[in-house]
């Protein structure tokens, strides 16, 4: 017997121990050594008797026994030289062995505590039972499971019972990822070796069995079902320890059941030897650099920086890469074992580098790598199924083996789908080094191309693929094994993909490993690390060596082996793992942890450089336009390069592969616009604020422009057609297919509209190109119906999907059922479409969870999917596989997603309310009878609600389906008011005061009167007219003497026009309000014209053109154009053409007339003083000047007398301006200038007197009024001046003759103000005069009276009748006592005379001060007149009445009150508007529109009436209609009074009003209304609803009690109470919107989970075979989710908010409220996220010349109530009042960026409030951006408030986009503070 053994004590030992001390560092390359503890194999007889084996370890020997079932026992497991501390280990175990007691091996993340029990089972000769325990392992895993067979229910027993009676070892591998009620199961069998089990039998330890057994026979242990657990019988647990390590930590009464054994790495002398064995090449200090790195990183010091453990273990292949490339660098090599760069943050990469420089590591830059994989080639022979790579390297080529797949290899290159670049050719290269010794794994960004490189790595080495997709929610047997039925109805167990190609030698492809549960992918880490298997069904996958050795060690055939269920896995088979990076320091997405570490060596695929990706696409892509790819790659890499989150996430969506499909289509659709194409692809008209006004800064930034919207130029474009088989949309086309199934294709009610034609024409664009379709939208924008009409046009067949949160992968695909025993599949709709070529529409994608969205991405990507009952869906034929049918496609429907959005593969087209003009067109179409106007206030009012969505005023997005369902509701029921209507939609908002309020205010704006009554008229009170009186005769003298004497000669030339010169033509939004929200009054809208507060408004005129209304104005000269409707103002400045005056002498007063046709849209503008006369063209702002007489052209005289003493002034008259001629002419001249602007000529006439006035009573007669004698001359000329034989103009003069009273008295000559130049129609002057009479005549208006008529005049020579409706007293001209001043400045007549004469309406209408009316005949005594700039008096000839309507103040007034005295006697300018109804502008710029016709009034309170709805009061009766033939006895006619007089109440009379029971109006209860004549008693139904007054008087008490108790609670006064409000209340909206984000945050993280395997709730559908079998626990419920224990503590985000309280806030205060609105900012920080403290912990800092850290909330200390919220602001408005000047804007924003860094939190946040004048106190815009990018872990934003001048927007040109805001309008701050919330903070919570 010759043993190889020393013992301990020997002498030989201890010459031995010496010897090697000697030697040692000598020889220790040579590894000589010797252990203290050998193991030996001791054969203790010469014999064949194999039974008494002894295995001694150390001192302790243990007796073989030979196995059973030797197939069960783990070979080849042995390392060639145990490393001492395994054999210390193998000792421990073999005690406890002998003990009989169960171990647990603890120890970190790796294969080695596994092959450390493997080996003991060798050693001994045991069988072993393996499980890989995982979250999905239950107890029938464990102890029995039901199969079925014919038709019966066995039991089966698993590997603990197996284990437990066939006496072998139950190796538990990952106890701590089981759940936590699985493993007590085993508590007992653990103890006391005793177990109960489901098929009555019962287990027991051998001693008490075997006690029984000496009483009983072993039939009647039998018959009792008692089985004998056998004494070998032992548990080895494997398990890692919790919390370091992520998992359930273990129960107690379990763990105190084992004995534990810490297994660690080896120690650093055992590991180094072996890594010596393996790279003999390697230098040796490389190698101890490596291991010494390797040792650092799995230091207690490294857990504490939370840096994941160094795979230990994959050393080992790491140097077996670097012994056949001895030059490569270790720090790439590292890089593949560890890859830091991508799974740790800034300080955790700073320390990987730090280490690795310190053991000289970092030779990344200077060794070679790889370049490119020369050849492959396929090795014949006994290495079959090995390929052999030759890599380029350093300039040697290198070659070697690899394992390579069935298929032929296949050149570098080859490929035509692959286009290599560098990048890529490098990557190749290096996995094929990994290749040779272990499985990969891919990190790399979405869409980067690593399925690509996967496939074509494949390709090379002629591997075929097996892709398998993992989502969030899979199971381990989802990755093993599932059940099925037999036809029979007996139940087996189906091998998964993954199984099938571990046999068959595949490549699998992992896709999406970072979304599988951490506890479910380690079921296969036994398979990555030893190639072994075990299966529920008792199968064993062994690996290809151990498979062999078993074979030849037993002599089997592999059949025999199959009957024993062993299977080998296939040498050549291997994994590659897709995963997306990891996300830095978040608490879900960090799956890339220690246990994953030890599987794969990691690649990582960076996004391809600028040139590479332009080469791919390119050659992808050949004919894609050059131009195009240069902005996308220019575009794209910019973000990519940015460290802003905001823009990588935007880059995100432009990935390699979203750029390729850009490309494809731009390729197709050449002249389609890049920013579209960007637009479209990340979706931005979804995205938040923040990130869209950063993309659209990119796009600009890159010169891409966005070309104007095509829709409203060429609405005409999108139509379409069906013909001749071909449809057409817009201007693309597509064959109409012929369906099988025509039922499928959808049929649908669809209007169509541009907007709508548009989406389907880009549809077809991509239909056509192949994609696959996404349309995203909000609710109700008709997604459902785009679609359906799309198909209904290409005429395809639809399967529709509905996806809900409950939605699971196999929903998806099939839904099981049961049928006679047997399980049935039934196809889904999608498995439906992919057969028939369907198309599929998947509604609501957004609410599934997003693991199914992504098992859609790889049906869409790779066409293939695996359907649970084993077939898959292939591109290509297959057996057992459903091919896709070419037809097939997928039109996904999401609404508006959150962002950053998972990012879907398909095509994106955003679906938006249509355009104001689509949206009325369509719902013209779902109500042809509803009025137009109110169809537009609803598109308007809707647009408004849906831009504050867009802007997060309001929560809810507001869409077309609300609108159309209003309409179609008003189209059925004509009679039911609009405003009524429209609560079926806004009633959901009723409850939320905040909400309401905006809803209301935007309703109201846009007329739509929710909550007026019918009754509630405000219209002027009507006072009667005086009588209409004869008052005298004109006569026109035309004596033969005279006429030669009155000829006036003309003479023409033509105008001198200079310029253009081109002005800007601004456009400002304004606001227009509809008056008539809450009561009906004469005014119908207003709106304020945007101008500064100084400028004065001088005139006003209307015409037909694009703009109805030019208003002008003088100080500086400008001119504002606006439509009736419309929402902006454009405004042409001409200060540069009138310069302003500094010492106020020259003030310029302008009038403007409106030109027609063909000059629409351009008007005359005249300075009165300086007789200038502008043409301007509103539409390209060209500016020229017409100059009138030849003579050179005079300066406005500039003398330095006061320039009230200069009298010149020149008139315009424009009466006629619509027919493109306008009259000039000088007050007290003797000349008028006609000027035809069309044709360019002026034409001067001469006249023999002074002028006072010209009014042009025809084109051809005009009404001359001589200065001093206001006599009246009237002036006759031919129709067409300049023609050749002209007549010469005549002078005609007119006397005036009283009504003869017997003298030939004359009438007083008075100037007229306003004479109309048509004549009233013939029914209207009938009534007027109260004659039918039909003649020529003119409405003259003076200041006596209230109108004259004037009768035949001017066309009729004879004598003219004159009537007059006479005043009482005459109007005085000039002004009243001053409203501001008091003192009366009478500073003479003004110069605007405000009357007019609306003929058709037969009014005259004018402006009068409130001195110069009735007051007291209008209001009541008690009533106080309200405020008002003037009156409107309205005389009205039809009916003969007289009213004062009051025009409103302004709010603001220019300071200069007299010049605007000059302008007019009231503080209104006014124009006709329409037929009835005239335009007021008052001199601060505010426009209203009013209606003061009395037909115009009748009409539109009508349709007022009807939008409120005819509440006629009466209570509503329900009737139901029988046709019983019986009488219905109680309700009855009544008896009919014969003297029919009035009956008010009772039940007797028929014809009564108010009663009840019988037939009447009014009352209840009666059988019909009966009218018998009588004014109708009502009780009014406001009435019958009405809270009685003592009720709401109680309300209102108790809500005053309950707050001054609370007041007086926390100590505050109400004034403090009131001041807090007034901040308070200003940003009570945001502070509401903000917290209903917070909130919804918080229910998310709430969300429920689906919890498995639970003995009630829902039948879960994977576990429908178990129940067939009589399982428990195959029900699924939704529950909390516990987090994973060893998962990092959620920290609360850290926020500071740094207000600027320097003295320039309080200075500037007055200007713009700037420091009031800092502080109403500072407010909403502190309500909004009071109690959110555990979310965000905030703090707010101010930041003056006194310093840069003044604290005004510590974050351990914030204000809990408004009494500490006040003290913040009242500290805040303190301060600012008396610091020093000074900024130190820059230094608190770096300061604070420095100490936030420093905190821990999950996020840091700074937000800067300040003033922008940075400048002054020298501080670059540069410096400030590099303080707020100073650390990219700080997320950093500044709000600039309102600056002086442009600085502010200056300043945000420089700064880094979305990071800056300028609040010019400070209440603009707390809005920009909600979008840095929603879009960031909250973005990742």
């Amino acid at each position: 017997m010759h043993s190889r053994m020393l013992f301990k004590g020997t002498a030989a030992a201890i010459a031995a121990r010496r010897i090697r001390h000697i030697l040692g560092p000598v020889m220790s390359k040579e590894r000589w050594k010797c252990s203290t503890h050998e193991v030996k194999l001791l054969n203790t007889s010469s014999g064949t008797d194999k039974d008494c084996d002894t295995v001694k370890i150390g001192e302790i020997s243990y007796v073989l026994k030979s196995p059973r079932n030797p197939e069960l026992v783990p070979v080849n497991h042995m390392m060639e030289a145990l490393p001492q501390m395994v054999t210390q280990h193998l000792r421990w175990i073999m005690q406890k062995d002998l003990l009989g007691q169960d171990v647990f091996l603890i120890g970190p993340p790796g294969p080695l505590r596994r092959s450390i029990a493997m080996q003991y089972l060798e050693l001994t000769k045991r069988e072993v039972e393996y499980v890989a325990l995982s979250r999905d392992t239950t107890e029938t895993d464990l102890k029995q499971r039901r199969e079925i067979r014919s038709g019966t229910a066995f039991y089966i027993d698993q590997c603990a019972v197996r284990a437990a009676t066939e006496g072998r070892i139950l190796v538990l591998e990952g106890l701590e990822k089981a759940e936590r009620n699985v493993l007590p199961v085993l508590n007992n069998l653990l103890e006391n070796r005793e177990m109960q089990l489901e098929d009555g039998r019962f287990l027991m330890s051998a001693q008490r069995y075997d006690k029984l057994l000496e009483e009983h026979t072993k039939d009647e242990l039998d018959a009792w079902k008692i089985v004998r657990v056998s004494e070998d019988f032992r548990v080895i647990a494997l398990g890692l320890p919790v919390p370091r390590y992520k998992g359930n930590p273990l129960d107690p009464p379990l763990r105190s059941r084992f004995q534990a054994r810490d297994i660690y790495y080896l120690p650093f002398k055992d590991q180094l030897e072996h890594l010596y064995r393996i790279g003999p090449n390697v230098p040796p200090e490389r190698v101890s650099q490596l291991l010494s790195l390797a040792t650092t990183l799995c230091s207690q010091e490294s857990a504490s920086l939370s840096l994941p453990d160094f795979p230990m273990d994959n050393l080992p292949s790491a140097l077996a890469v670097l012994n056949l490339f001895p030059m490569l660098s270790a720090q790439q090599l590292v890089q593949r074992l560890y890859p830091y760069e991508v799974m740790l943050g800034k300080e955790g990469r700073t320390a990987v580098e730090g280490v690795l420089s310190r053991f000289e590591l970092t030779d990344g830059s200077t060794k070679p790598s790889p370049t490119a994989v020369l050849s492959v080639e396929s090795v014949n022979g006994d290495h079959a199924g090995q390929a052999a790579i030759t890599l380029n390297i350093a300039n040697q080529n290198i070659t070697f083996q690899v394992p390579s797949g069935t298929r032929p290899s296949r050149p570098p290159n080859s490929s035509p789908a692959f286009i290599g670049t560098p990048t890529h050719d490098r990557l190749l290269a290096e996995m094929m080094q990994s290749h040779l010794v272990k499985d990969i794994c891919l990190i790399g960004a979405k869409g980067c191309g690593k399925s690509v490189i996967a496939r074509e790595f494949a390709d090379m080495l002629g591997y075929s693929i097996e892709p398998i997709m993992l989502y969030q929610d899979m199971t381990a047997r989802d990755l093993l094994q599932q059940r099925y039925t037999l036809p029979n109805g007996d139940t087996a167990w189906r091998a998964s993909p993954l199984v099938t190609a571990a046999q068959e030698g595949k490549l699998v492809l992992l896709d999406g490993i970072h979304r599988v549960n951490l506890g479910t992918l380690a079921v296969l880490s036994r398979l990555l690390h030893d190639r072994e298997l075990a299966l529920y069904d008792g199968t064993r996958l062994l690996r290809w060596d151990r498979y062999q050795t078993l074979k030849d060690e037993l002599q089997l055939t592999d059949q025999e082996l199959q009957d024993r269920s062993i299977f080998p896995v296939h040498p050549s088979f291997r994994i590659i793992a897709l995963a997306e990076p990891p996300q830095v320091g978040s608490t879900t997405q960090q799956w890339l942890g220690p246990e994953i570490l030890t599987m794969f060596l990691f690649h990582t695929v960076k996004p391809l450089a600028k040139a590479e990706e332009t080469a791919v696409i390119q050659g992808m892509i050949p004919n894609v336009p050059k131009e195009a790819v240069e902005q996308l790659q220019h575009l794209t890499h910019s973000l990519r390069k940015s460290n802003d989150p905001t823009a990588l996430s935007l880059a995100s969506s432009l990935s390699t592969r979203q750029l390729l499909r850009i490309c494809r289509r731009l390729s197709q659709y050449p002249q389609e616009s890049v920013a579209h194409a960007v637009n479209k692809a990340c979706l931005s008209r979804f995205l938040p604020s923040l990130a869209r006004s950063a993309l659209q800064k990119s796009l600009v930034n890159c010169s891409i422009e966005d070309q104007p919207d095509p829709a409203s130029e060429q609405s005409h474009l999108y139509t379409c057609t069906v013909k001749d088989g071909l449809l057409t949309i817009g201007n693309v086309s597509a064959p109409v297919y012929s369906p099988d199934e025509k039922m499928k294709v959808p049929d649908v009610l669809f209007y169509e509209n541009v907007q709508h034609m548009m989406v389907m024409q880009d549809m077809l664009k991509d239909f056509l190109l192949g994609e696959h379709l996404l349309l995203v939208g909000n609710q109700g924008v008709g997604k459902n119906k785009i679609v359906d009409r799309f198909l209904h046009l290409m005429n395809r067949p639809r399967e529709y999907l509905q996806l809900h949160r409950d939605t699971t992968v196999q929903t998806l695909t099939l839904q099981p059922s049961v049928r006679d025993g047997i399980i049935i599949y039934v196809d889904s709709p999608l498995v439906k479409a992919v057969k028939m070529g369907h198309i599929l529409v998947i509604d609501e994608a957004d609410k599934a969870p997003t693991n199914v969205t992504c098992i859609l991405k790889t049906l869409v990507e790779s066409g293939e999917m695996i359907l649970a009952d084993g077939r898959r869906i292939v591109s290509a034929r297959r057996p057992n596989a459903i091919p896709m049918h070419p037809d097939f496609r997928m039109i996904v429907l999401a609404n508006r997603p959150g962002f950053p959005y998972n990012n879907y593969v398909i095509l994106c087209h955003a679906v938006d309310n249509p355009k104001p003009q689509a949206e009325f067109a369509m719902l013209k179409q779902y109500g042809p009878d509803v009025p137009d106007a109110i169809l537009q206030k609803l598109v308007a009012a809707f647009g408004e609600l849906r831009a504050m969505a867009d802007q997060g005023t309001i929560t809810y997005p507001y869409s077309t389906r609300e609108v159309v369902n209003i309409v179609k509701h008003l189209q059925k029921f004509p009679e039911e008011g609009l405003a009524n209507v429209v609560r079926n939609v806004f009633d959901f908002d009723s409850y939320n005061k905040d909400m309401r309020e905006v809803l209301i205010t935007a309703l109201h704006k846009h007329g739509i009167p929710i909550g007026a009554k019918p009754t509630s008229l405000h219209l002027a009170k009507e006072l009667p007219l005086p009588d209409c009186k004869m008052a005298g005769y004109w006569t026109i003298n035309q004596g033969g003497s005279t006429r030669r004497k009155l000829l006036c000669p003309t003479e023409s030339h033509r105008i001198d026009v200079k310029g253009p010169v081109f002005l800007r033509v601004q456009s400002y939004p304004s606001e227009r309000h509809e008056s008539r929200s809450m009561s009906f009054t004469e005014e119908q809208a207003h709106w304020q014209i945007p101008m500064n507060e100084v400028n004065i408004v001088c005139d006003v005129t209307t015409a037909n053109g694009i703009y109805s209304i030019y208003v002008a104005t003088c100080n500086p000269v400008s001119l504002y154009a606006m439509k009736e409707k419309g929402d902006s103002v454009q405004c042409i400045e001409l200060y540069d053409v009138f310069p302003r005056t500094i010492s106020g002498v020259w003030k310029p007063f302008v009038s403007v007339a409106a030109l027609g046709n063909p000059l629409q849209d351009q008007v005359v503008l005249h300075e009165e003083q300086g007789n200038t006369v502008l043409h301007l063209d509103l539409v390209t702002g060209a500016v020229r000047r017409l100059v009138l007489s030849q003579d050179k052209q005079e300066e406005p005289p500039r003398k330095t007398s006061n320039w009230w003493s200069n009298k010149e002034t020149y008139k315009m008259c424009k009466e006629f301006a619509h027919k493109n001629w306008v009259l000039f002419y000088k007050e007290n001249g003797s000349q008028l200038d006609v000027v035809d602007v069309l044709e360019g000529q002026v034409h001067t006439i001469s006249l023999p007197i002074n002028l006072k006035a010209v009014f042009l009573v025809a084109e051809d007669r005009w009404l001359l009024v001589e200065s001093k004698t206001d006599r009246k001359f009237l002036l006759t000329k031919p129709m067409h001046m300049g023609a050749e034989d002209t007549g010469v103009c005549q002078l005609h003069a007119i006397s005036e003759d009283a009504v003869n009273t017997g003298f030939g008295t004359r009438m007083e000559a008075t100037a007229p103000q306003e004479v109309s130049n048509e004549q009233l129609p013939n029914e209207n002057l009938s009534t007027a005069l109260g004659q039918k009479i039909v003649s020529p005549n003119r409405i003259l208006c003076d200041t006596n009276t209230y109108a004259n008529v004037i009768v035949g005049f001017p066309d009729l020579m004879s004598p003219n009748e004159v009537y007059s409706f006479t005043r009482s007293s005459p109007i005085t001209e000039g002004r009243g006592p001053d409203m501001f001043f008091g003192s009366s400045k009478r500073t003479g007549p003004a110069k605007r005379v405000n009357c007019l004469c609306l003929l058709s309406a037969n009014q005259v209408v004018r402006a009068l001060p409130p001195s110069q009316v009735p007051l007291t005949e209008i209001y009541p005594k008690d009533v106080t007149p309200p405020m008002t700039v003037a009156y409107l008096e309205v005389t009205d000839l039809n009916s003969k009445k007289l009213k004062y309507i009051p025009v409103p103040r302004s709010s603001s007034m220019s300071p200069y009150t007299v010049w605007i005295s000059k302008v007019s006697d009231t503080d209104v300018v006014m124009a006709p508007l329409g037929s009835g109804g005239v335009v007021t502008v008052d001199m601060g710029g505010y426009v209203r529109l009013w209606e003061t016709g009395l037909d115009n009034l009748q009409r539109s309170l009508l349709e007022w009436r009807n939008m409120i709805g005819a509440e006629d009061g009466r209570p509503i009766q329900i009737t139901i209609q029988r046709d019983s033939g019986q009488d219905v006895s109680s309700p009855k006619h009544g008896k009919i009074d014969p003297r029919n007089a009035p009956h008010v109440g009772g039940n007797q009379w028929a014809g009564g009003t108010g009663g009840r029971d019988t037939a009447g109006l009014g009352g209840k209860g009666g059988p019909y209304r009966l009218d018998a004549g009588h004014k109708v008693y009502q009780i009014s139904q406001a009435e019958k609803d009405a809270v009685p007054v003592e009720v709401k008087r109680a309300a209102r008490e108790m809500a005053e009690k309950v707050f001054k108790q609370r007041l007086k609670e926390i100590e505050m006064s109400e004034y403090d109470a009131s001041t807090y409000e007034r901040f308070s209340g200003a940003v009570r909206r945001q502070v509401q919107s903000l917290r209903i984000i917070l909130d919804s945050l918080q229910a998310k993280g709430k969300e429920r989970q689906w919890l498995r395997n639970q003995a009630l709730g829902e039948l879960d559908d994977a576990k429908i075979i178990d129940g067939l079998t009589g399982e428990k626990a195959i029900y699924k419920r939704r529950g909390e989710l516990e987090p994973e224990l060893g998962s990092p503590q959620q920290k609360p985000k850290r926020l500071r908010l740094l207000a600027d309280v320097s003295g320039s806030m309080y200075r500037f205060n007055g200007v713009d409220g700037r420091l009031e609105r800092s502080m109403e900012a500072v407010c909403m920080v502190m309500e909004a996220l009071e109690s959110y403290e555990h979310k965000f912990k905030y703090d707010i800092m101010g930041h003056s010349g006194d310093g840069f850290d003044i604290e005004l909330v510590r974050c351990d200390k914030v204000p809990k109530n408004n009494k500490e919220r006040l003290k913040v602001l009242k500290t805040m408005n303190a301060h600012s009042q008396f610091c020093m000047s000074g900024d130190y804007t820059l230094e608190g924003t770096e300061h604070a960026m420095k100490e936030l860094a420093h905190e821990e939190a999950d996020e840091h946040f700074v937000i800067v409030l300040s003033d922008a004048n940075l400048e002054r106190y020298g501080i670059s815009p540069d410096r400030f951006a590099r303080a707020l990018t100073s650390n990219p872990q700080v997320n950093a934003f500044a709000i600039f408030i309102g600056s002086l001048g442009d600085q502010a927007d200056r300043l945000q040109r420089t700064l880094p986009a979305g990071r800056s805001f300028v609040a010019m309008d400070t209440k603009q701050i707390p809005q920009i503070l909600q979008q840095i919330f929603t879009s960031t903070m909250l973005s990742s919570a």
